[in-house]
């Protein structure tokens, strides 16, 4: 362990002898139901571990023993999101309701993403921005693998949206990038890394992370801060700053979780509120082009027992349902719009992994029902023989969907190849 931080909490910490005792225990683990696609009952009829107690600041979420429980093909199906049991505090702090418009500013992997879009239950506008590249797609995988609907994945740096988006959304969390000291135990080079000139870096550019998040909350709405780490520069001391600098913002709730004291690794969390004002509209994103939406629905009409409703719009040659409010991305680096529905080729409609993994197999016309070990084929890329009628279809597991397929003399995979198993 670093010694110099080791005398740093020994100086914050009158328990300090707990803290440094607990470092060399294992970290906690825990899962969330994904609650767009089951409830707790439903997970725990399907996965190969046990979930364990609740996590008590966390709806849905539950600690777990289980060391790799991404393993489970119902991982693979958007079941459940494998997070951190103290990170799990923040998102409920921000009170997302269905319908509102939120924004989540640093937010791969997204783990607090999946939390405020269960919350939402797929109404209103969830904005999910990852400034890394490399993150984002990360991002962007997961969004489609907890079926989440109403998601913009944008690609841009906080001082771009704020821009943008000054004085629009209704709620803002910002779980700024730190210094990870509640990932010691998780992580065996975050305390090798650290330094105290690392942790003023950290809390001079959340400050700006900061200053960006507060300019695109509307009237009466809220902000969350929060990190992953215990150094009082980065949470309290710009939690301070924070309301010293934005008098509109009054703070109503800071929390502090660490490993000695809670099970969990370690979170800051706090809820500045602002004063009632004025909330901004933008212009609303073009409509669909009309060739591309009517291959769209006769492609839907024989693939879904019912067709989504809300708004279609095109970004290039692929079609999306957009959220409410959707507005338009010209200039903005934009991975999704909603929930991409598919694209145009040939004059036909190619369906997108993502609308597989959005639709309760209730809604879909076309399944290849398997057992658990020919997911795990199809999850490696395998072809399968054909259980369903000719054309596309989505494989099936249990009454949940794992992807698409062609059916013909044999199921054709169509997993995407940057989410396939190894053999």
């Amino acid at each position: 362990m670093n010694e110099a931080y080791l005398r740093r909490m020994r100086a914050l910490l009158p328990d300090f002898e707990a803290y440094a005792a607990c470092l060399s225990e294992p970290p906690a683990r825990a899962v969330r139901v994904n609650t767009l696609k089951t409830d707790a009952r439903g997970l725990a009829a399907r996965i190969p571990f046990a979930l364990g107690a609740p996590v008590p600041w966390a709806e849905d979420g539950y600690y777990i023993e289980e060391d790799k429980p991404g393993k489970s093909i119902w991982h693979d199906a958007g079941l459940f999101y494998v997070q951190e049991p103290s990170a799990m505090c923040a998102a409920p702090l921000l009170g997302v309701r269905p319908g509102e418009r939120v924004l989540d500013l640093c937010a791969a992997p997204g783990g607090k993403s999946g939390q405020l879009a269960q919350a939402m239950r797929g109404q209103g506008l969830l904005v999910l921005n990852e400034k890394m590249p490399d993150r984002a797609r990360i991002l962007l995988q997961n969004v489609e693998r907890l079926g989440i609907s109403n998601a913009v994945v944008t690609c841009e740096s906080p001082e771009t949206l704020a821009e943008r988006f000054e004085g629009f959304f209704d709620k803002v969390l910002v779980d700024a990038p730190c210094s990870g000291e509640g990932m010691f135990r998780k992580e065996a080079e975050a305390p090798v890394q650290w330094s105290e000139e690392v942790v003023r870096m950290c809390a001079a550019r959340q400050q700006k992370i900061l200053d960006c998040a507060a300019r695109m909350v509307a009237g009466g709405g809220s902000l969350v801060y929060s990190t992953c780490t215990f150094a009082p520069e980065e949470d309290e001391e710009n939690a301070d700053r924070f309301v010293r600098e934005h008098p509109e913002f009054t703070e109503r709730e800071r929390h502090k979780i660490y490993p000695h004291r809670a099970r969990g690794e370690g979170h800051f969390a706090a809820l500045f509120c602002r004063a009632e004002g004025e909330r901004r509209e933008l212009r609303a994103a073009p409509p669909a082009d009309r060739r591309t939406a009517a291959l769209w629905q006769a492609f839907a009409a024989e693939f879904l027992k019912d067709t989504p409703e809300g708004r279609l719009c095109s970004f290039g040659d692929s079609l999306s349902l957009a959220p409410e409010g959707m507005f338009r991305t010209d200039g903005l680096r934009v991975l999704r719009a909603g929930l991409l529905l598919g694209e145009a080729k040939n004059g036909r409609f190619e369906p997108a992994h993502a609308l597989a993994m959005a639709m309760s197999t209730a809604r879909l016309q076309n399944v290849a029902d398997c057992t658990e070990e020919e997911v795990v084929r199809y999850l490696r890329g395998e072809e399968l023989s054909a259980r369903a009628r000719r054309g596309w279809c989505t494989v099936t597991c249990g009454g949940y969907a794992f992807g698409l397929a062609k059916s013909a003399d044999a199921l054709k995979n169509k997993y995407p190849k940057g989410l396939r198993r190894m053999p």
